[in-house]
C-alpha cells in the first residue's frame, strides 16, 4: 500500500483522531489523488472537526480543480454533502461560484443546507446582486429554531444597507412571526454586538390571539 492508498484508507478509520490526522496530511502535502476522496467523504464525515479539516484540506488544492469538484455536490441527494459543499465554497471565496448558490438552496428544506447556503451566499455575492438576495432570505423569516433564527439575522446583517428595504417590508408584514423576526434582525443591525432578542413562540401567541 503507498502512501496515497493509506490516507485513503485512514480518511475512512473507525477512530475519528485518525481520520483527523489523515485529513491534515492531505491538506498539509496534497495529492491529486485525494481531492475526490476529500469531497466525496464530507458528505458522510459524522465528526465535525473532521469534516472541517476536510474542508481546510480541499481550500489547499488549486482553485481550478476544487471549484468544479465541489459545486458538483451541490445536486447531491445527501443533505450533508450539499451542507458541506456550500461551507467549502465560501471557504474558497471564489466570486465564480455565486450561481451555484441557488434559491433552491437558499430555501432547502434542510434546515443546515439552507443555512450553509445563507453563509456562503453573503461571502460570494456580488454587490449587484446583494438586494435581490436579501429580499430571498427576509422570506426565511421566522423559520426553525432560535440559532436558525440568528443566523438569518446575522447573515442579513452581513448584506448591510442592500437589506434594508427587505427588513423593512418585514416588519409590515401582517404575520407577527415575521414582523418580530424583521425587528430582531433590525436591531441587530443597529448594535452588532448586542444579543439577538426574537421570541417567535411570543410572536406565535400573538399570531393566534389575531393581534
Amino acid at each position: 500500500m503507498n502512501e496515497t492508498q493509506g490516507l485513503v484508507a485512514a480518511l475512512g478509520a473507525e477512530r475519528s483522531e485518525t481520520r483527523l490526522r489523515a485529513a491534515l496530511a492531505a491538506g498539509t502535502d496534497p495529492e491529486p489523488e485525494l481531492l475526490d476522496e476529500l469531497v466525496a467523504r464530507c458528505g458522510v464525515e459524522p465528526d465535525f472537526y473532521v469534516r472541517d479539516m476536510l474542508t481546510w484540506a480541499i481550500t489547499r488544492y488549486p482553485v481550478e480543480r476544487t471549484v468544479p469538484a465541489v459545486t458538483a455536490e451541490l445536486e447531491s441527494s445527501c443533505a450533508q454533502a450539499r451542507s458541506q459543499a456550500l461551507h467549502t465554497l465560501s471557504k474558497i471565496g471564489d466570486g465564480s461560484t455565486w450561481p451555484a448558490i441557488t434559491r433552491e438552496l437558499l430555501t432547502d428544506d434542510d434546515d443546515e443546507v439552507s443555512r450553509s447556503a445563507w453563509r456562503a451566499a453573503v461571502v460570494l455575492v456580488p454587490d449587484d446582486e446583494r438586494a435581490a438576495l436579501a429580499a430571498i432570505l427576509v422570506s426565511q423569516f421566522g423559520r426553525g429554531d432560535a440559532d436558525m433564527h440568528r443566523s438569518l439575522s446575522r447573515a442579513l446583517v452581513e448584506l448591510g444597507d442592500a437589506a434594508n428595504h427587505a427588513v423593512a417590508l418585514g416588519q409590515r408584514s401582517t404575520d407577527p412571526v415575521i414582523r418580530g423576526h424583521a425587528a430582531a434582525t433590525e436591531q441587530l443591525a443597529a448594535d452588532p454586538e448586542s444579543a439577538f432578542v426574537f421570541d417567535i413562540d411570543l410572536a406565535r401567541r400573538a399570531a393566534a390571539l389575531g393581534e
